[in-house]
């Protein structure tokens, strides 16, 4: 029986010299060239990167955070009760720390806990204050405020128990005492006033809360 004949069979192919119309074939990639070039390490700025080797066995140490000083005092700056130039002699209570020195032109820090809410029963200024220019009240203060020319303005958390005699008066929190502007009061939505007012022109916002006599006062020729 005569054997089979392959069914392919690969005919020599001529190798002619290569022309100027000749396409020229890349030689085949070896193993080491597949292998792309490792590029420089971009964070490192070096090629070649230090691996750490970890033992077998050795278990892995994680970073521990620094123990937590607790002495007890955690004081913290708290929202300044008056923002301004003023004078004050009086009471104020301390629950917190103070440094700094008296005298002329010292400064005195206070650093206190927070408060627990917008006021407090115990007043933070209990005396005399008196100012120039423009004086705001954040907190809660009883006593006095005087100023011939200068604007008081209340905020809205804070709380006046005091008697005022301002030039003017912005009022957005809660004053219990009688007020006088020599220039004008101006009351805000939220504002609450317990007692007289006399000021030559009176400013109310709808939602302002006011119970006491209002007188206005004349002006300097003698108008009302």
């Amino acid at each position: 029986m005569p054997p089979a004949k392959a069914a392919l069979k690969i005919e020599p192919t001529n190798i002619t010299p290569a022309s100027e119309d000749a396409v020229c074939v890349a030689p085949a990639p070896t193993s080491q060239s597949r292998i792309p070039q490792r590029l420089p390490n971009a964070l490192a700025g070096t090629e070649h990167t230090k691996a750490t080797v970890r033992p077998v066995g050795m278990p892995i140490s994680m970073p521990t955070a620094r123990p937590r000083r607790d002495n007890g005092a955690n004081f913290q700056a708290r929202v300044p009760v008056i923002t301004g130039e003023a004078i004050y002699r009086g009471s104020m209570p301390v629950d917190g720390t103070i440094s700094g020195q008296l005298g002329a032109g010292s400064t005195l820090t206070v650093k206190q806990r927070p408060r627990g809410g917008p006021t407090e029963s115990v007043p933070e200024l209990d005396g005399e204050l008196s100012f120039k220019d423009m004086l705001r009240v954040n907190g809660y203060i009883a006593g006095k405020v005087r100023s011939q020319n200068g604007t008081l303005i209340v905020d809205l958390s804070a709380r006046v128990d005091a008697d005022i005699e301002v030039g003017v008066a912005v009022i957005s929190g809660i004053v219990n005492g009688d007020v006088i502007a020599h220039e004008r009061v101006e009351l805000g939505p939220a504002a609450i006033i317990n007692g007289n007012i006399s000021t030559r022109s009176l400013t109310m916002k709808p939602g302002a809360v006011f119970q006491g006599d209002c007188r206005m006062l004349k002006n300097e020729n003698g108008d009302n």
